[in-house]
């Protein structure tokens, strides 16, 4: 059974595989709120907190990435699990750009897709544990409120954005292998991931722009680096 009683927004249209996956959350332990389309999704998104959004891309009325896209606009640290019947790596990069945190491919195995829930879920519940200041050039990087703050600067991070840079910061100036990375931040490695982790990358690569003594470099061919130099 699940730890606590977490709320999940469902936004699927399909019927039958909205009421299994419904019903395996809820043996779980989960509350879950479920939608057919991203308009009645984001109404139901403004009216609860919820702990995690599993959405699928293809939707009546608007997508599931625009309905994303919203989401991230006004939250940006609820975890956002996209469910696509999509296998084109375009659609997907495009999907993490609009906020997704991650993919789950139909057809895809249900104990698969609890698992991810679980993790998401407890990345969120556990990211109090152990230091969660840290100083990085002129920012403040709080990782419990997922905020890179400075003069001028404010930066609300999403829950990955957080564990890539606390991962990068914790290990730096040394040489992180792509693999390395995906293992310790996405909890495995597969080319796909890769590409996401690209995306998350020049993403924090940009927060920390112009901050003297910090460089994350590209090792072509290996990794990453992410020199700090306090």
């Amino acid at each position: 059974m699940a730890d606590t009683k977490a709320k999940i927004l469902l936004v699927e249209d399909h019927d039958t595989l909205s009421f299994v996956i419904k019903e395996a959350l809820q043996k779980t332990g989960y509350e879950v709120v479920h939608c057919s389309d991203s308009e009645s999704g984001w109404l139901q998104f403004m009216k609860h907190n919820f702990d995690l959004c599993l959405l699928d891309v293809v939707l009546p009325k608007k997508n599931g990435m625009y309905l994303a896209g919203q989401i991230r606009a006004v939250n940006e640290t609820v975890p956002i699990l996209m469910l696509t019947s999509k296998n084109l790596d375009d659609d997907k990069i495009a999907g993490f750009k609009s906020g997704a945190d991650d993919y789950i491919t139909k057809p895809f195995n249900l104990q698969e897709l609890l698992l991810r829930v679980q993790v998401f879920l407890k990345r969120t519940k556990k990211k109090d544990e152990g230091p969660t200041n840290f100083k990085i050039g002129n920012l403040s990087f709080d990782y419990k409120n997922l905020t890179l703050i400075g003069e001028g600067i404010e930066h609300q991070l999403t829950q990955r954005e957080a564990d890539l840079l606390k991962y990068l910061y914790q290990n730096n100036n040394r040489v992180l292998k792509r693999e390395e990375i995906l293992l310790h931040v996405w909890g495995k490695e597969d080319y796909f991931l890769g590409r996401s982790m690209d995306v998350f990358i020049t993403k924090v690569r940009k927060y920390l722009r112009d901050q003297p003594g910090v460089e994350l470099q590209t090792v072509h061919g290996v990794g990453f680096k992410f020199v700090y130099n306090a």
